[in-house]
């Protein structure tokens, strides 16, 4: 342990289990002082409880690292506010934020609630921009800082059943980008990590949906099945990404997971077609079928009914 991370102060939401654990054990592992927060809800997200946060507290600890549990609900302004906060007061300083929390409430798009679309919304989405917004002022006060967001591929590519779940993914890696334009002047880099492992919160996906986004074409890469994807995994990039170290590393999306780090790149334009003047829409059923989507594939094609 080179203690890469010593004299930094860490924010990590949702770090009472899971991957949000798993980062704030690593930042610690580094020297990083953590606030280790989490509402210790459950899946449904009913029931509040210390408990996570605390275990994950007693762990640093007790391997030689300092952290302080924080068990407020960053889905607010005065939440997020609140947890920036007690990072000053504990320790004086905030140098990484790492915004993990998130919850699943998987539908496809027609069963879908509104309120299933406006929790998973608010959590995620919501939820990186209150903590980060907060930091944000201090960042720029003190020119430095960093801060690492949790994508996902279902944003980038799309997950059958999870509009809300790759609405807020796909939000959360477009902020990131913002972000690090915003506040790049000024010393703080912003990236985001697509991570894939193992969690309670994945492990909660019924059969049934598991099996319907696997008989849908993919778009992503296989993972070999000897890969166990611990949550533990990802933390060691995280800590990375918020060294010194990295410095030049701004507004880039990671995929993470076992032993695999991957950049992934920004959407580019892949073909055009181009004219003086506009359209007709006859022009375009000459020319787009010939020179612009030929060879897609429709990631969903019509299916005859059910008899």
């Amino acid at each position: 342990m080179a203690n890469y991370l010593d004299g930094k102060v860490a924010i990590v939401t949702g770090s009472g289990r899971g991957i949000g654990a798993g980062v704030a054990k690593a930042l610690a592992n580094e020297g990083a002082k953590v606030i280790v927060n989490d509402i210790g809800a459950a899946l449904d997200g009913e029931g509040l409880s210390n408990t996570p946060a605390e275990q994950v507290v007693d762990e640093i600890k007790s391997s030689g690292g300092e952290a302080v549990p924080n068990y407020t609900d960053i889905s607010t302004m005065a939440g997020g506010e609140s947890v920036v906060q007690t990072a000053v007061d504990t320790y004086g300083q905030l140098d990484i934020v790492v915004t993990v929390a998130g919850i699943l409430r998987d539908r496809m798009i027609f069963n879908m609630t509104e309120e299933e679309w406006d929790d998973v919304v608010r959590v995620h989405l919501k939820g990186t921009f209150t903590v980060c917004k907060h930091a944000a002022i201090l960042y720029r006060q003190q020119r430095s800082g960093r801060i690492v967001t949790f994508a996902s591929e279902s944003g980038l590519f799309g997950n059958t059943g999870q509009g809300n779940y790759a609405a807020a993914k796909s939000g959360i890696a477009g902020f990131t980008k913002v972000a690090a334009k915003d506040l790049g002047r000024y010393g703080v880099t912003a990236n985001s990590i697509c991570p894939r492992a193992n969690t309670r919160m994945t492990q909660s996906v019924p059969d049934a949906a598991r099996q319907l986004r696997a008989d849908r074409p993919q778009d992503r890469e296989e993972t070999p099945q000897e890969l166990a994807m611990h949550p533990e995994d990802i933390g060691p990039f995280v800590a990375y990404l918020s060294s010194d170290q990295a410095a030049s590393i701004n507004g880039q999306t990671f995929l993470v997971y076992d032993g695999v780090i991957t950049k992934l790149s920004l959407p580019r334009r892949v073909r055009t077609i181009f004219k003086q003047g506009r359209w007709t829409t006859e022009e375009l059923l000459e020319m787009v079928p010939q020179n612009l989507t030929q060879g897609l594939v429709n990631p969903s094609p019509p299916q005859a009914p059910r008899q």
